[in-house]
């Protein structure tokens, strides 16, 4: 079988380029627990991946909550803005990677389920913004992931076919969005999208270091 030849490299943001699932679980606790209530594992694992007000419906249906979407998600970025600057970091390995793509002067996007304000803020603490051709947000699309909208998009901007485009996602619902777009998705697991069902994906690897990402990329 010959393999694929990369010619463009997406990433997601949360979770797979930043630790934001963390404080997004943590944030997401403490929103919760104002209310009195504490949440199930599966709450994260639905909410994982989605646009805000699709994640925030997930919350409300699941913990039978009566505040409207808009009221829960201007608490919780208050709650989650608070934790940024204590939690935030980038997932090991992630500059690495990004010298090693600019090395072999690959284009490289940035897809994320995020909204473009969040997007700026998160990217700018860490002067990386400049670095990438194309950012895809909530707001460029019509269906959020585990719809593909969003990595063929993502393909069209960069000029390649979705076939010649290595996705780099942590959740299911990402993975699931770029297995449909037709993309080379890896999967990059932390603790908390670990027990996701990752069996779409064209591999798994334990960190964006792993030997399946940047063999790739040679």
């Amino acid at each position: 079988m010959t393999q694929t030849t990369i010619r463009a490299v997406v990433f997601d943001m949360d979770g797979l380029m930043f630790n934001t699932e963390q404080v997004f679980n943590q944030s997401g606790t403490e929103l919760l627990r104002r209310r009195g209530k504490t949440p199930p594992l599966e709450l994260f694992h639905s909410m994982m991946g989605r646009r805000a007000h699709e994640a925030f419906q997930v919350m409300i249906d699941i913990m039978e909550l009566t505040e409207s979407i808009d009221e829960l998600k201007v608490e919780s970025e208050e709650i989650f803005d608070s934790m940024l600057d204590e939690v935030l970091a980038p997932m090991p390995g992630l500059i690495n990677l990004l010298s090693v793509i600019e090395s072999r002067n690959i284009p490289k996007s940035v897809a994320t389920s995020s909204e473009r304000p969040y997007l700026t803020n998160i990217l700018g603490r860490f002067e990386l913004q400049e670095r990438f051709h194309h950012t895809l947000t909530a707001e460029d699309v019509t269906h959020g992931k585990p719809h593909p909208e969003i990595y063929l998009k993502a393909a069209q901007q960069l000029g390649v076919a979705p076939e010649e485009m290595l996705v780099l996602e942590d959740s299911e619902n990402g993975t699931r969005a770029a297995a449909a777009a037709g993309a080379h998705i890896i999967s990059v697991p932390h603790e908390m999208s670990s027990h996701h069902d990752f069996s779409t994906a064209r591999a798994v690897a334990s960190s964006l270091d792993d030997p399946v990402i940047h063999d790739l990329l040679l």
